[in-house]
């Protein structure tokens, strides 16, 4: 099938892939979904086959820790959902974002991050990569000012910032960024968009050299499969699918198979939550119980503006602060029917979480504070139940736990 260079996203949602992909053209049995390709390794008729293969004149697979058709068939899927040259898949968000590190940054090379970024990526960076020599410098997402000052020329690699973050949903001005980025050689602006997804941001269009994605969340979106994407320029790719090779993160040919089946409907799943993402957002910002809302469809959001002119949606994510104590916002959640208590984001699930218990409950108060992280902060991931379901959910808990409270 070869598709219009024109095509929408919601096309290439359903029909992406390369029309060169072998499992494209033919299919097992003549299936319409990509067959699953169960094979950690794959035969050579003869040694000219093999040369073949080892010079470049053969679309095929060698061994499993280097490619799977599945596989393939997925990342080819993404690079047409972000525009983006190629695609890589691993067996995380995380696989993602390590292996990505470890391939391009070396001793005495330093890396730029915006404080909010995934917890796990700052850990990984500051903890990890520091014993190998890489130094690092963090930076408010808004002060432009400070991200400049902080790239060292010659010695910095990576500018790594996220959009929106987690858990206060800020959009850092990625054009303003990539501009900065681009003035000094050599240094690479990675986007985390797991957030954002495709449908809201291609961040490749607005200057960056790769993006990430946490495919468990939105691309696959039912949280029944984890697997970790980036995309971007070819030879950076090719680059990180290299080094996938010799750490052994990658993605296995069924949980490739679910991300693609997942992306199918990404347009309509993201389109609903960012309609419904808005609307509790505006619900809980006029609730007694609720003292602050984060969401950047909000003109109280510190990025709306900002948002407006960078995102096709304002995502299904909501983070608020309940009026109480741990107490008080635990017993909140509690009251929940309809929300369900877990971690992730981005499945057709609406899910909640009290952000100090479930992603910082080692810590003290004190420490929690310290990394901005109040007792009384709530993250709702918006699934795709009807809107009006989800909103008299909360309000029902929200009013049982100031009852709750004040029996108390």
């Amino acid at each position: 099938m070869h598709l219009p260079p024109d095509s929408k996203l919601d096309t290439l949602a359903v029909h992406g892939r390369s029309a060169s992909d072998p499992l494209a053209r033919k299919k097992a049995h003549d299936a319409v979904p990509t067959p699953i390709v169960c094979s950690a390794t794959y035969t050579f008729g003869s040694t000219a086959e093999l040369r073949d293969h080892f010079e470049g004149r053969a679309d095929r697979e060698e061994y499993g820790r280097y490619g799977n058709p599945t596989v393939r068939s997925a990342e080819r899927a993404i690079a047409a959902l972000e525009g983006a040259e190629d695609a890589a898949l691993f067996a995380s968000g995380m696989a993602a974002i390590t292996t990505l590190l470890f391939a391009v940054l070396k001793a005495g090379d330093h890396v730029v991050l915006t404080r909010d970024v995934y917890r796990r990526t700052r850990q990984f960076v500051t903890a990890t990569l520091s014993k190998f020599g890489v130094e690092s410098t963090l930076v408010d997402p808004g002060d432009l000012a400070a991200l400049e000052s902080s790239i060292i020329p010659g010695r910095t690699r990576l500018v790594f910032t996220e959009l929106p973050t987690n858990p206060y949903l800020r959009v850092v001005d990625l054009d303003a960024v990539s501009a900065i980025v681009r003035r000094t050689r050599g240094v690479k602006l990675v986007v985390d968009a797991t957030f954002a997804t495709p449908v809201n941001l291609r961040a490749l269009e607005r200057g960056a050299h790769l993006v990430v994605h946490s495919c468990t969340k939105y691309l696959a979106g039912h949280n029944d499969v984890l697997a970790g994407a980036i995309a971007g320029d070819e030879n950076l790719v090719s680059l990180v699918r290299d080094v996938r090779g010799v750490l052994g993160s990658v993605l296995d040919p069924h949980a490739a198979f679910l991300v693609e089946r997942g992306m199918k409907t990404l347009a309509l799943r993201v389109r609903t939550q960012n309609e419904s993402g808005a609307r509790v957002a505006a619900f809980l910002s006029s609730h007694p119980a609720v003292q602050s809302v984060f969401h950047p469809s909000l003109a109280s959001h510190p990025d709306h503006e900002v948002a407006k002119r960078l995102l096709r949606g304002f995502g299904g994510v909501v983070s608020f602060r309940v009026r109480g104590d741990l107490e008080t916002t635990s017993r909140f959640i509690d009251h929940c029917r309809l929300a369900t208590i877990a971690p992730s984001l981005g499945g057709t699930e609406t899910l909640i979480e009290q952000v100090a218990l479930m992603s910082y409950y080692g810590l003290s108060t004190e420490d929690r504070l310290a990394l901005g992280i109040p007792e009384d902060l709530v993250r709702l991931s918006v699934g795709i139940e009807d809107v009006e379901d989800i909103i008299a959910d909360l309000d029902r808990a929200l009013r049982a736990a100031v009852v709750c409270a004040e029996v108390a």
